[in-house]
């Protein structure tokens, strides 16, 4: 189940996850997450194979959705640990930002107010292949290099662009 929320983000109620994004989609609360190492390198995940929802696509950290009444920092930090088997070294929060996205691959459409979450990690990760099928850290260049090449999840440039503040306050550069 997840939570559903109104244009503003307060809660209105609860749906199945898969429900939520059968078009036309149920606006919902997600979240993102951005992990940087300490050379400022951006942590990317290939998602599983096995996934219903963009399986096999390269995407943003970690990212997912709170349980009903859970708070989004807390999912954020509760998900990194499971997909990735670690915990940041810090986690900061990077405002929010809501979105309507088909999913052209699959059918399904996001329709998202998505928390944002910056942080680091200095952790070795030990992936859950059950979620992921492959992380890589990248700098600005290759990753520009690597959405030119591959396919990306729908709503990682979205998220990526509304995250842009507070990875420039994380990692002092402007991606």
């Amino acid at each position: 189940m997840l939570e559903l929320v109104d244009d503003d983000g307060f809660t209105i109620g609860t749906a199945e996850k898969l429900s939520a994004h059968q078009p036309p989609g149920r606006l919902h609360r997600a979240f993102s997450v951005f992990l940087f190492d300490q050379k400022g390198r951006l942590l990317l995940q290939r998602r599983a194979l096995g996934k219903y929802h963009s399986p096999g696509v390269w995407s943003n950290t970690c990212c997912g959705h709170p349980y009903p009444g859970e708070q989004p920092f807390v999912a954020a930090a509760r998900r990194t640990a499971e997909e990735l088997g670690i915990a940041p070294a810090l986690l900061c929060e990077a405002g929010t930002v809501r979105y309507d996205l088909p999913d052209e691959a699959s059918g399904l459409i996001e329709r998202e107010w998505n928390h944002l979450f910056v942080g680091v990690v200095t952790a070795d990760l030990a992936p859950d292949p059950d979620e992921i099928a492959e992380t890589r850290f990248v700098t600005e260049d290759e990753l520009k290099e690597l959405e030119s090449e591959k396919p990306f999840s729908a709503w990682f440039r979205t998220v990526f662009e509304a995250a842009r503040p507070g990875i420039r306050e994380i990692t002092g550069r402007d991606w």
